[in-house]
């Protein structure tokens, strides 16, 4: 990773855990944190765990980024940092935020769980803020570990300290979980009994989300706030989906990430395939509007225009996705349509973060509308099954969305 970022980094448990990290580094508790409102509910509680006040933002409509330019002065004059999402692996625009930071003298922190083979202004995603964190639960498939990197090479040991400080004792149950997880969910796969898996765990009471956002449990959450900066208070809420996210990794744990990070560009190879065939299809942009909506300027391109082939004037290469924003007028069938063919839809941000948790907890974007149209309309498909998905939406008659009117992000 130190190779791909050209910066230090640091080994985390989990992409969750390192951002708390840089964020308890870098903002002073009470501080103001601009982020995207389209992102896990997971994110926002770090944000929170961190002593931070998330602000939401307005968002492009077509990718989920930030909309740099549609964010009020009086905004950008509160805040103590920036946090990026590069969801699916589409890059917010990192240059023109990194010269706002820099205009304010304020952290930029990059979220690239998704986006570990994407680009952005001729660098890669990560090499923009002063900390970038990185999954290694997503494109490497390890269901495990991540990176912390920072820009000044000089804090590299100051940011080890702190990861240290905070890491549970690793546990010998959690790493024999770790190792035969694999080879359960490949019989569950085999023997086709996914559906009943998931109506078994639910009959136990042993899944945490009932719909796609976790419960918020605002009273709870109201005291956890007030006993912020504090990552254990907000445990309930961070842990969701990854109880082991602050656990001493053990060998067995590094042994698979290391087996994942060896064929990372292999899959990053695929990805791509994958992600140019489904953005050659008529739910890869609303109806009625032109234009590939996986990046602002052209899938891939980064926002300078700079992917491959952009000088010869040939169309950008696709971007390794991680998942493929197709824009789908109804969400829910297409969901079923492709839940009878065996795969199943995850990645789902809806409601935003400022509807799913009110004032109390975030201010409220200042324009909301284009987050809500991208959070309803959405359908994120793994390129990797790429054929399936467009044969399950062909067979389904799955319709595109119409265009949002009047949701053009600001340029400039």
């Amino acid at each position: 990773m130190r190779g791909r970022l050209g910066r230090e980094c640091v080994y985390v448990p989990s992409c969750r855990f390192g951002l708390y990290v840089a964020l308890r580094h870098w903002c002073p508790p009470g501080g103001r944190v601009l982020m995207s409102p389209v992102n896990d509910d997971v994110i926002f509680f770090v944000v929170l765990a961190a002593g931070l006040r998330p602000v939401q933002a307005p968002l492009n409509p077509l990718d989920a980024s930030i909309d740099v330019g549609s964010v009020p002065d009086e905004v950008w004059e509160s805040l103590s940092g920036v946090l990026t999402t590069n969801l699916y692996g589409n890059p917010d625009d990192a240059p023109r935020l990194r010269e706002k930071c820099d205009a304010l003298g304020i952290p930029l922190f990059e979220d690239g769980a998704h986006a570990i083979g994407s680009e952005v202004g001729g660098r890669p995603v990560g090499a923009w803020g002063d900390a970038s964190v990185f999954s290694l639960s997503k494109h490497v498939g390890a269901k495990a570990g991540g990176f912390l990197s920072c820009a000044d090479p000089g804090l590299r040991e100051a940011l080890e300290k702190t990861c240290e400080d905070l890491l549970l004792p690793g546990r010998l149950g959690a790493e024999l979980a770790f190792t035969v997880r694999p080879y359960a969910e490949a019989a569950v796969r085999g023997l086709r009994l996914r559906r009943a898996a998931w109506a078994t765990m639910r009959l136990l009471g042993l899944t945490e989300r009932e719909g796609i956002r976790m419960p918020l449990r605002a009273e709870d959450l109201a005291r956890a706030v007030d006993a912020a900066p504090d990552l254990t208070a907000h445990d309930s809420w961070v842990r969701v989906d990854m109880h082991d996210y602050r656990l001493r990794s053990g060998p067995l744990r590094l042994g698979r990430v290391g087996r994942g990070l060896d064929r990372l560009d292999e899959v990053l190879d695929a990805c791509r395939a994958g992600t140019e065939l489904l953005l050659s299809t008529p739910w890869a942009r609303p109806a009625g509007r032109g234009g590939p909506s996986a990046g602002r300027d052209g899938a891939g391109a980064g926002r300078d225009g700079a992917g491959d082939g952009a000088a010869s004037g040939s169309a950008p290469a696709a971007p390794p996705l991680f998942r493929v924003p197709l824009f789908v007028a109804d969400r829910d069938a297409a969901r079923a349509a492709l839940a009878r063919r065996g795969i199943v839809v995850g990645y789902l941000y809806d409601p935003p973060l400022d509807d799913y948790a009110g004032a109390d907890f975030t201010d409220p974007s200042p324009d909301p509308a284009g987050a809500r149209w991208f959070a309803r309309h959405a359908l994120p498909v793994d390129p990797l099954r790429a054929r399936r998905v467009v044969e399950a939406l062909q067979e389904s008659g799955a319709r595109p969305a119409e265009a949002p009117g009047g949701l053009e992000p600001t340029r400039g």
